[in-house]
């Protein structure tokens, strides 16, 4: 349930005689303090102290009091040890297993991710003739809801009706939000309309429920209604709310949100602030989500892993990368979330220092290991570990990590492929594509794209044109524009400028700029100004506000002398307001990764490198070198 605790331990009134019996044959004080222990380390995952009461219970004979046994299932429980909760709820001597230990032990069960075996409980207490309550309900129907049981959500509800729970807040709250985890709407909405009593987190019920299932505008629906009939929006009413305006991207409501967030005094929940980072950072509002995070007194692993996410989302992978080494100096341990939101951020900057110490970090912590809980995590982990060592250009490295993958899909073969490939491996990667077919894998177009990529950087032309042949013929995959763009540079790259320009011609697409960009430059290359001049007025008139066009066809007159028309070019550029982007470059190094831009000063070391990089330039300019634009 959205909100509210599942895992309760009661000890009803009309018990008290049987306590009170019980505890004239023990110490009741000794009993009673071991119960609220057990209780505080339950809250507190205490479970040494846990075990050492545990050890106590057995020593003085309490361990046949129903009351210690449930709190010793609630304390195993919830440190997350369900073989010893179940152990205590067998014990040879626990003969009365009533309601409350069965709902401690099914509570436990749901409350791990175990909700089959929790479900499973449940009908051996009904077997055994034990009327379920009010507690019972809330912890079987969510498991039912895990467990996609949606014919027993609806004989349960019968079952309310038999026993007259129907209208308890805590059980319709449930029902409320595992209908409309089925898209029982209609159902869901019966439930709700007809509890004469509803709360703030029968309210969330609906709110969340909506969302979870993407009907986002019912649930907001639900929650202005909830603000007219004069619920004050709870924590989770927020979190619930901020989370739709994440998905749609609803700037102006969730810093309205914000506002009342502030008001309420809720922005002290980590939980809500975690929340307004991850709004804010899906709406690209970067300033936003870091002004959250710095004010926040106190940061849980989800907060570093919002903020990471939210630079990475924003194509900030520095400020990935610097933040990501501001969570391990606050010694706060990554997790697989961490992991595979920075292996990107290494892929783009080149860090293979950084991506190193995180392979290193996996291994140790056993992160993408094959033959854990989640397969499917596992080849995703592994894929990104081998993109970061291809595109960081160790090969050797990523051979390893592909080698030692039991399972792989497309993807882990699509990446061998176009990394061997970008780094002129042509054989290596014909013999991946070759090793990929062996295996039954089936290639897809991101397959050739790859494999036309590696012919391109090799000069394999040859080759390269017989897998554009075959492609639809033999592998069922059709050309697309990316493919036969991938051959357009391939003729380019091998010198054969007019049988590209043929090729631009006569293909079943209409060629896009980035095609005629790859003639363009191997004109400059090659000097040839006739199809230069094509070149340049198709990317012109196709992209007039794209500066590499402008650029590449000032460096061809460039390359010929020709300056008359390079201050032309330049000319234009200025009265089309077209702007050359400052170029960006970054270096790794030992204490982190150094990010220069074009005429940029705010390197503490500024002075010294732009007089060793002028020092190059001069020597460059002795043997005849003359820079571009």
């Amino acid at each position: 349930m959205i909100g509210r605790t599942i895992l309760r331990v009661v000890f009803p009134k009309q018990h008290s005689r049987w306590f009170l019996f019980f505890s004239t044959s023990h110490s009741s004080d000794d009993i009673g303090t071991c119960i609220v222990s057990l209780q505080s380390c339950a809250h507190n995952t205490n479970l040494s102290k846990g075990k050492e009461l545990h050890s106590h219970l057995l020593k003085n004979g309490f361990f046949a009091s129903p009351f210690a046994i449930t709190s010793l299932i609630n304390m195993y429980s919830k440190c997350t040890l369900m073989d010893y909760a179940f152990k205590v709820f067998n014990y040879p001597t626990f003969h009365d297993k009533n309601v409350f230990a069965f709902n401690a032990i099914i509570a436990g069960f749901v409350a791990n991710g175990l909700s089959q075996d929790g479900f499973g409980l449940y009908r051996q207490m009904r077997h055994m003739g034990i009327v379920p309550d009010k507690f019972t309900f809330p912890c079987v129907i969510r498991a039912c809801g895990d467990a996609v049981e949606d014919l027993e959500v609806k004989k349960i509800h019968g079952l309310l009706f038999k026993l007259g729970l129907e209208l308890d807040v805590f059980v319709g709250s449930a029902l409320v939000n595992t209908y409309l985890k089925f898209g029982l709407v209609v159902e869901a909405h019966k439930v709700f309309e007809e509890l004469p009593v509803r709360d703030v987190v029968l309210w969330n019920s609906m709110v969340n429920g909506y969302a979870q299932i993407g009907r986002f505008e019912e649930a907001l629906g639900v929650f202005r209604r909830m603000g007219e009939n004069g619920v004050v929006p709870c924590r989770y009413t927020v979190t619930g709310v901020l989370s739709i305006f994440s998905v749609i991207g609803d700037f102006a409501n969730g810093r309205t949100v914000h506002g009342f967030v502030t008001k309420m005094g809720y922005d002290s929940s980590v939980v809500v602030s975690n929340a307004l980072i991850d709004m804010y950072g899906k709406c690209k509002c970067i300033s936003d989500a870091l002004n959250v995070f710095e004010v926040m007194d106190e940061k849980d692993l989800f907060s570093w892993n919002s903020i990471i996410s939210v630079h990475e989302r924003c194509c900030d992978h520095y400020g990935t990368l610097t933040f990501f080494d501001r969570m391990l100096r606050n010694r706060v341990q990554p997790d697989l979330v961490t992991v595979t939101t920075i292996l990107p951020a290494c892929t783009h900057l080149a860090a293979l220092m950084h991506g190193r110490e995180i392979h290193g970090y996996m291994i140790v912590n056993g992160l993408g290991k094959e033959g854990s809980n989640n397969d499917f995590d596992d080849v995703v982990l592994n894929n990104a570990l081998m993109d970061m060592y291809a595109k960081c250009g160790n090969m050797r490295d990523a051979r390893m990590v592909f080698d030692s993958m039991r399972e792989k899909d497309v993807a882990s073969w699509n990446i061998m492929i176009t990394g061997y490939g970008m780094h002129g491996y042509g054989d290596h990667a014909l013999d991946v594509f070759s090793r990929m077919c062996q295996a039954q894998m089936v290639p897809n177009e991101i397959s050739f794209v790859g494999l036309l990529s590696a012919c391109s950087h090799a000069g394999m032309v040859k080759e390269g044109l017989e897998f554009l042949v075959e492609m639809e013929s033999k592998y069922g995959v059709f050309p697309s524009i990316e493919h036969y763009t991938c051959v357009i540079d391939m003729l380019c790259r091998a010198g054969q400028l007019m049988e590209a320009y043929d090729l631009v011609q006569t293909m079943p697409f209409k060629a896009d700029p980035v095609g005629w960009r790859s003639l363009l430059a191997a004109c400059r290359l090659h000097k040839d100004m006739y199809l230069a001049g094509i070149a340049a007025s198709k990317v012109i008139e196709l992209e007039p506000g794209h500066c590499g066009n402008y650029v590449l066809m000032s460096n061809v007159y460039g390359v010929l002398g020709r300056y008359e028309e390079v201050s032309e070019v330049r000319h234009t550029m200025k009265q089309q307001n077209v702007k050359k982007r400052p170029g960006c470059s970054w270096i790794e190094l030992m204490n982190g990764v150094h990010v220069f831009i074009t005429g940029d000063r705010t390197h503490p070391q500024t002075n010294f490198i732009y007089a060793g990089l002028n020092s190059l330039t001069a020597v460059l300019q002795q043997h005849g070198y003359v820079p571009y634009m």
